[in-house]
């Protein structure tokens, strides 16, 4: 699999996304770190309808990819993935993000394509946050007890991709990031390995 994780958006590296997809342009477009409780609806379709056009307008096949859809039909959504040559998984909350992966079996599915290179997992902010091995530093930003889907427990385990924790947002033009600092200096007293990005930086991995 190879990884394109951006701090807000597309990042300053959107030609080397298309690049990096293989010859299925397929991605589906996963929105469920905006699953709020309380979330304000059109402001989350405007953010879903920006970013799927730009997608778009790199050449690539996009469709809306809701994993509430997929709770508890975890060979259905396995079936939808491999179907696609990737994903791209939007900001919000990373702990209602990975609630979500987990109701979808999406956290087991990540784990089997791993080692396909003709995969990509693109996101930002949450969308990168919940590659990490846990989420104790991010509760300084994310709520980790917002619980939109009944019955659940606040998960705190990452997918584990990462051996350490992006923090996006770093000295930028963001509400949240004030918060950053904070999460820093967590992450320094609790001796937790991080990496900061700032609007518009990319990480990518091949």
């Amino acid at each position: 699999m190879k990884f394109y994780l951006s701090s807000s958006g597309l990042g300053n590296k959107a030609k080397e996304l298309i690049r990096l997809m293989p010859q299925n342009k397929k991605m589906g477009y996963i929105p469920n770190a905006c699953d709020y409780t309380n979330v304000d609806t059109n402001r989350r379709n405007e953010v879903n309808k920006s970013d799927i056009a730009e997608l778009r307008n790199l050449g690539l096949d996009v469709e809306f990819l809701d994993l509430k859809d997929y709770f508890g039909k975890v060979n259905k959504l396995r079936k939808k993935i491999n179907g696609l040559g990737g994903v791209f998984v939007r900001g919000g909350n990373t702990f209602i993000l990975r609630q979500s992966m987990r109701l979808s079996g999406f956290d087991i599915i990540f784990k089997e394509i791993l080692e396909r290179d003709d995969f990509v997992y693109a996101g930002y902010s949450a969308g990168i946050c919940v590659l990490a091995p846990n989420f104790k530093a991010l509760q300084i930003v994310d709520d980790p007890m917002d619980n939109p889907y009944k019955g659940q427990e606040t998960i705190w385990e990452g997918l584990g991709y990462l051996d350490y924790i992006i923090l996006p947002h770093y000295k930028s033009n963001h509400p949240e990031s004030a918060d950053i600092d904070r999460e820093i200096e967590y992450c320094k007293k609790n001796k937790i390995l991080f990496k900061t990005l700032k609007d518009g930086e990319v990480i990518i991995i091949k």
